[in-house]
């Protein structure tokens, strides 16, 4: 079998010849893998090269590629077609594409859909962004508690479709109502003759629809399940949550708040596959913001003009104390915006983070205090630098700012998370830039504020 790069260059020099392994049933490779083959070649090679691909194995492969191919592609195949790949769909990966689409780009793609599964899908989106509605897989088994293990096998076996989701087996009441789930393995290792409330464990972990995908991570992290069914208020059964599209989830969401942390609007698809224009306007947005104000940092060293004009040594130590902050503070935004991710802190320990972190500050800030100082003391005893004849003072200077701006570091950097979050705001939007940029500004004042203080009479 030829391998990627060999395909690859195949589909870019127009011949297709090659996916018809793929599209004849070939049990031995996944879907997964003709999507990279496509994902690897320009856009408009990839369409043409999925429009050769027979109908079956195009709906299997669709739900595999990134989503700007998606739209790529049901643009330009008919629209008999684009509806017979969007209506075939699991009834999840039906939702994770519109969930993509916005305004009249989503209604438009919508005509697609026959009636039932335009229903649905609108149902669904009424859910918040973030809810797990918008995951849910509305194909699933279910079963009475009155047939036997035997019979309740046969009616499966009749009517339940191969699919992920049919590895649990859920029972409902007469109104659809949960009462439990039973694993299939269950049905296998069981007597045929046993009834299938002898079965039940009477212990079913569920979900609501409107919990939030953090929620789900949680629940299927605590219970060590492969999927989960999801209810609505009133306990009936309206779908089912499988671990294989909640990990998708809680990447998306990792890597949207990684990029928000590094002062990144999050990119609407990979970066390899984002425009050029595109990326520089997700860039630059925050660039912007942290230029601005970064020049609150040129007017502070211009209000403390004077005091750099009568003691320039003052200014080689500039780098070091706004750098200590800064990094002092994006840990303690780092930590803080991770356990709060992990429902490990919420809002309401604010009071305990900021004990914490002053402690921590004033801990950190001894340390890098106590090495400036000694800095000083042995560049000027070994005669390596002259920081003139009241350097005592001067280390002095230098020990008590790193003392305050890393405390005050550590402190904007752990609570500015807990504000954004009470506020309803994404506290990953407290980037490392943001965090850095205001410790900047203010810890120039708090340097120059102890230098005249310590040094008042002397070189000041």
């Amino acid at each position: 079998m030829m391998n990627l790069k060999e395909i690859s260059k195949k589909i870019i020099n127009g011949d297709f010849s090659s996916l018809l392994n793929f599209g004849n049933g070939n049990k031995n490779v996944h879907p997964t893998e003709v999507a990279k083959m496509l994902g690897a070649v320009p856009t408009d090679s990839a369409t043409k090269a999925f429009s050769s691909l027979p109908t079956n194995t195009q709906i299997r492969v669709f739900a595999y590629l990134d989503t700007a191919l998606q739209k790529k592609i049901v643009k330009t195949i008919s629209k008999v077609r684009a509806g017979v790949i969007l209506n075939e769909l699991s009834s999840d990966d039906r939702i994770a594409f519109y969930s993509t689409l916005k305004g009249v780009e989503r209604s438009s793609y919508l005509e697609f859909l026959n009636e039932n599964n335009k229903d649905a899908v609108h149902d669904i989106l009424g859910y918040p962004d973030n809810s797990v509605a918008r995951l849910v897989n509305t194909e699933f088994a279910t079963i009475d508690t009155a047939l036997t293990v035997g019979e309740a096998t046969e009616h499966l076996r009749k009517n339940q479709k191969d699919t992920e989701t049919a590895n649990v087996i859920y029972v409902v009441d007469n109104e659809g109502k949960l009462i439990d789930d039973i694993p299939v393995r269950r049905f296998v290792l069981n007597d045929p003759s046993k009834k299938v409330s002898e079965i039940l464990d009477g212990f079913c972990v569920s979900l609501k629809m409107t919990d939030s995908k953090e929620d789900a991570v949680q629940k299927f992290k605590e219970y060590d399940r492969v999927v989960l069914p999801v209810t609505n208020a009133e306990n009936i059964l309206l779908g089912v949550l499988t671990v294989d599209d909640v990990l998708d989830a809680a990447e998306q969401r990792d890597t949207k708040e990684i990029q928000n942390f590094g002062g990144v609007e999050g990119l609407d698809y990979p970066y390899v596959k984002t425009g050029f224009f595109s990326l520089i306007k997700k860039r630059a947005t925050w660039l912007i913001v942290l230029f601005v104000g970064e020049m609150l940092t040129a007017t502070a060293m211009g209000y403390f003009d004077a005091e750099i004009s009568k003691a320039v040594v003052l200014a080689l130590f500039v780098p070091l104390i706004i750098s200590s902050g800064g990094n002092s503070g994006s840990q303690a935004a780092t930590l803080i915006i991770r356990a709060m991710a992990l429902k490990e802190l919420t809002i309401k320990d604010w009071w305990f983070v900021m004990r914490r972190e002053i402690l921590s500050g004033l801990t950190l800030g001894f340390i890098l205090g106590t090495i400036g100082f000694i800095r000083i003391e042995v560049w000027q005893n070994l005669h390596l630098y002259n920081y003139g004849p009241h350097y005592f003072l001067l280390a002095l200077t230098i020990f008590f700012s790193l003392i305050g701006i890393v405390m005050w570091g550590t402190l904007s950097g752990s609570m500015i998370p807990i504000v954004l979050k009470k506020f309803k705001l994404d506290p990953a939007t407290s980037s490392a830039p943001l965090v850095a940029t205001l410790v900047d500004v203010t810890g120039l004042v708090i340097y120059f504020t102890i230098a005249a203080f310590i040094l008042k009479g002397t070189i000041l």
